[in-house]
């Protein structure tokens, strides 16, 4: 058994491209429609972890009652995705050192996802 995060949004061609460059992802699987104008299903592999996209018309309604969270990452690793999030993203946390950790940061993307990345 495995659990995914499942993402409906709208773009998400640019927003695979995004987390590929952010974290270094794979792609796992794409699947288009017939007329090859929207991703069906896609899945990428982001530090072993499977993120799962669909894109959507529908208008996003951004919450916070989820976020996308990886621990334990490297300084580099946290370090090359903050800056290749934060373009258009709004900054929860900046990245840096906290009481509790060496390093984190939390932020909504472009997208409306909500990431948290800590040591």
């Amino acid at each position: 058994m495995r659990s995914k995060f499942q993402l409906y949004l709208k773009g998400c061609d640019e927003a695979i491209e995004l987390y590929k460059k952010a974290f270094d992802a794979t792609v796992n699987a794409i699947y288009r429609n017939s007329e090859n104008t929207a991703i069906l299903h896609a899945e990428i592999d982001v530090f072993g972890q499977c993120l799962a996209f669909m894109d959507t018309d529908n208008e996003s309604i951004t919450g916070n009652t989820m976020q996308i969270s990886f621990e334990e990452c490297n300084e580099e690793i946290m370090k090359k995705a903050y800056e290749v999030l934060k373009d258009g993203a709004k900054i929860e946390i900046p990245l840096g050192p906290y009481d509790w950790t060496s390093c984190l940061f939390a932020l909504t993307d472009k997208f409306g996802v909500n990431w948290l990345l800590y040591i």
